[in-house]
Protein backbone atom coordinates (compact mmCIF):
# COMPACT_ATOMS: atom_id res chain seq x y z
CA UNK A 1 0.00 0.00 0.00
CA UNK A 2 2.97 2.28 0.59
CA UNK A 3 4.00 1.62 -3.01
CA UNK A 4 0.59 2.76 -4.26
CA UNK A 5 0.75 5.95 -2.19
CA UNK A 6 4.25 6.72 -3.46
CA UNK A 7 3.19 6.02 -7.05
CA UNK A 8 0.23 8.39 -6.71
CA UNK A 9 2.40 11.12 -5.19
CA UNK A 10 5.00 10.72 -7.95
CA UNK A 11 2.35 10.87 -10.67
CA UNK A 12 0.80 13.98 -9.16
CA UNK A 13 4.20 15.66 -8.73
CA UNK A 14 5.14 14.82 -12.33
CA UNK A 15 1.85 16.32 -13.52
CA UNK A 16 2.55 19.54 -11.63
CA UNK A 17 6.23 19.81 -12.65
CA UNK A 18 6.21 18.56 -16.24
CA UNK A 19 2.69 19.54 -17.21
CA UNK A 20 -0.34 17.51 -18.02
CA UNK A 21 -0.42 17.49 -21.80
CA UNK A 22 -2.01 14.05 -22.15
CA UNK A 23 -4.42 14.82 -19.31
CA UNK A 24 -6.52 11.71 -19.90
CA UNK A 25 -3.37 9.59 -19.44
CA UNK A 26 -2.67 11.28 -16.11
CA UNK A 27 -6.27 10.80 -15.00
CA UNK A 28 -6.25 7.14 -16.00
CA UNK A 29 -2.96 6.45 -14.21
CA UNK A 30 -3.89 8.35 -11.09
CA UNK A 31 -7.36 6.78 -11.01
CA UNK A 32 -5.82 3.33 -11.36
CA UNK A 33 -3.49 4.04 -8.45
CA UNK A 34 -6.22 5.39 -6.17
CA UNK A 35 -8.65 2.63 -7.19
CA UNK A 36 -6.09 -0.11 -6.57
CA UNK A 37 -5.35 1.41 -3.14
CA UNK A 38 -9.05 1.30 -2.26
CA UNK A 39 -9.40 -2.29 -3.47
CA UNK A 40 -6.30 -3.37 -1.53
CA UNK A 41 -7.54 -1.68 1.64
CA UNK A 42 -10.89 -3.41 1.22
CA UNK A 43 -9.20 -6.80 0.77
CA UNK A 44 -7.08 -6.26 3.86
CA UNK A 45 -10.11 -5.26 5.92
CA UNK A 46 -12.11 -8.29 4.82
CA UNK A 47 -9.29 -10.81 5.29
CA UNK A 48 -8.13 -9.55 8.69
CA UNK A 49 -9.12 -12.06 11.41
CA UNK A 50 -9.81 -9.20 13.85
CA UNK A 51 -12.67 -8.00 11.60
CA UNK A 52 -14.44 -11.37 11.32
CA UNK A 53 -17.48 -10.10 13.23
CA UNK A 54 -18.05 -7.35 10.63
CA UNK A 55 -17.69 -9.66 7.60
CA UNK A 56 -19.38 -12.85 8.80
CA UNK A 57 -20.79 -13.94 5.44
CA UNK A 58 -17.66 -13.08 3.41
CA UNK A 59 -15.05 -15.83 3.18
CA UNK A 60 -11.41 -15.10 2.41
CA UNK A 61 -11.80 -16.74 -1.00
CA UNK A 62 -14.79 -14.54 -1.79
CA UNK A 63 -12.91 -11.41 -0.67
CA UNK A 64 -9.97 -12.32 -2.92
CA UNK A 65 -12.29 -13.07 -5.86
CA UNK A 66 -13.98 -9.67 -5.37
CA UNK A 67 -10.53 -8.05 -5.30
CA UNK A 68 -9.49 -9.71 -8.56
CA UNK A 69 -12.79 -8.91 -10.28
CA UNK A 70 -12.70 -5.29 -9.13
CA UNK A 71 -9.08 -4.93 -10.27
CA UNK A 72 -9.90 -6.29 -13.72
CA UNK A 73 -12.86 -3.93 -14.12
CA UNK A 74 -10.83 -0.96 -12.83
CA UNK A 75 -7.93 -1.54 -15.20
CA UNK A 76 -10.25 -2.24 -18.13
CA UNK A 77 -11.84 1.19 -17.70
CA UNK A 78 -8.48 2.90 -17.16
CA UNK A 79 -7.02 1.39 -20.34
CA UNK A 80 -10.11 2.41 -22.29
CA UNK A 81 -9.91 5.92 -20.84
CA UNK A 82 -6.32 6.35 -22.11
CA UNK A 83 -7.62 5.66 -25.63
Amino acid sequence: MVFLVLTGVLQFAYCIIAGNYPFNAFLAGFSATVGQFVLTASLRMQSNPANKEHFKEVSQERAFADFIFGSLILHFFCINFIN
